[in-house]
């Protein structure tokens, strides 16, 4: 398993404009400016992000980018999956790797679930994710 420069971007893009969603419409060229990405790049991801129905589009002078639902319902795994970033640690197409098949899959679970319980709301908020030293309670 390995995440791209796509995932990371789609994900750092998203929590920018959940950020900066209070003021209206976030233009592209704003988010490209504060995060040091390219404008162009970030068009491309958040078209996939517009057609998973993730973000909305407004045209015009004061157009932009919004979140077409509540930052505390739109999880990483969803930015992940929208912009076809593979969770998966397994390859077991062959007789070797059968053997650690099991292994991967765990992880690749274990991958998917942490991703799935973590929303843009809980980093805008800046809380600690579920399972990390800062996130996990101690009863």
């Amino acid at each position: 398993m390995r995440l791209t420069t796509r995932g990371r971007y789609a994900v750092t893009a998203m929590l920018d404009l959940a950020l900066h969603s209070e003021q209206g419409p976030v233009c592209v060229n704003a988010i490209a400016r504060r995060q040091d990405i390219s404008a162009a790049y970030l068009e491309r991801l958040f078209r996939a992000l517009r057609d998973r129905g993730l973000v909305c589009s407004t045209r015009g002078a004061r157009g932009g980018y919004e979140l077409c639902r509540c930052a505390g319902e739109i999880s990483v795994a969803d930015i992940m999956a929208a912009v076809d970033e593979p969770l998966d640690a397994t390859r077991c197409a062959s007789a070797r790797n059968r053997l650690t098949c099991e292994l991967w899959s765990g992880l690749t679970q274990h991958v998917r679930d942490y991703l799935e319980n973590v929303t843009l709301a809980q980093l805008c908020r800046g809380d600690s994710p579920p399972g990390t030293a800062a996130g996990v309670s101690k009863s």
